[in-house]
């Protein structure tokens, strides 16, 4: 835990839960772990982690494994991605939220799929026309 009298710039990672109600500036991994921002937490940082839970105000962009919460008392200002993001009533959120950034970039590829067929059959057809 890093306490309400504690501040801290650089980045800090790590392999366990983490629970945040000082001032934190510069970035936040946690890779398949919690990170939980108190109150009184202050995060001017990119945030990763499994899950991210905001009580307190986060500056910057955030990615959440598994899910982000934003509970009524938390102001974020920044990007969200996660395949699952909770405001909770009186939140308060500046940014844009991704949720499922894969099914984006495989919709995209499925028309170029259909494309090059077709692009392939007009050139059979005037070979047949040539010969």
């Amino acid at each position: 835990m890093i306490g309400p009298t504690i501040r801290i710039k650089g980045d800090i990672s790590g392999e366990e839960n983490l629970a945040i109600e000082g001032k934190v500036e510069g970035s936040v991994t946690l890779p398949g772990h919690e990170l939980s921002v108190g109150q009184s937490g202050e995060v001017r940082a990119d945030v990763h982690a499994n899950v991210v839970r905001i009580d307190g105000e986060v500056t910057g962009d955030i990615a959440g494994v598994e899910k982000v919460i934003i509970s009524k008392n938390g102001r974020v200002k920044g990007n969200i991605v996660a395949p699952r993001v909770t405001l909770e009533d009186g939140a308060k959120f500046k940014g844009s939220i991704d949720m499922d950034p894969a099914e984006g970039s495989s919709k995209q590829s499925k028309p170029a799929i259909k494309a090059a067929p077709s692009a392939v059959e007009p050139a059979g057809g005037a070979a047949k026309n040539a010969g």
